[in-house]
């Protein structure tokens, strides 16, 4: 029979992907075919990865930010992502649940994967967020925010914290649920663009 796997899904990680995703058998497949073919390997390196957020950037320069969310995706952090870890992120950045785009955003923001988040890392994340808006747009943003730093710091008033002080998951998912204004303040909301940008290569 040869291997078939090369070319085909194995039925486990389809099933599994089918369960934990909204993505039907036929998405998957024809989404793994054009995984191969630019990944022959069947994974992802973080340059392959930095690459095509560039394509989906062409006026900013998103290499910080697709690192970051590189990391937060390589969850067993060989280096790389497969198939499984790829879908899981495009899942969950386009249409996952709430709770579970909220553990995510936890992870992005969490850079040195301690389990909390100071205000640092709050700043690291939106300064890559800033870099990934056209300087044509930044000046269009409110005066409270139109930099990384007055961005941080609207974030880090509004979880009542001081200068040292760290938010955990439990904190962090809750006040974002709480406030949809800080949902839109700690997200870049790219995936609509990059699931256009999927279609338009399907076609």
């Amino acid at each position: 029979m040869g291997n078939t796997k090369s070319s085909a899904l194995s039925k486990e990680l389809l099933d599994d992907l089918k369960s934990n995703t909204k993505y039907s058998e036929t998405e998957l497949c024809t989404w793994y075919q054009s995984f191969l073919k630019e990944c022959p390997s069947g994974k992802i390196s973080k340059e392959q990865f930095e690459g095509i957020y560039a394509s989906f950037f062409p006026n900013a320069d998103p290499t910080a930010y697709a690192r970051h969310v590189f990391r937060s995706f390589d969850t067993n952090a060989d280096g790389t992502l497969d198939f499984k870890e790829y879908i899981v992120a495009l899942h969950l950045t386009s249409g996952g649940k709430t709770l579970q785009k909220l553990e995510w955003a936890f992870a992005l923001y969490d850079v040195d994967g301690n389990g909390t988040i100071s205000k640092n890392e709050i700043e690291e994340i939106v300064r890559s967020i800033f870099n990934m808006i056209p300087t044509d747009d930044q000046k269009n943003l409110p005066e409270d925010e139109n930099t990384p730093e007055k961005r941080a710091e609207k974030i880090w008033e509004f979880f009542g914290k001081k200068d040292n002080d760290k938010i955990s998951e439990g904190e962090f998912i809750q006040g974002v649920m709480d406030n949809k204004d800080i949902l839109r303040l700690i997200q870049y909301d790219e995936p609509q663009k990059i699931k256009d940008k999927l279609k338009e290569k399907k076609q």
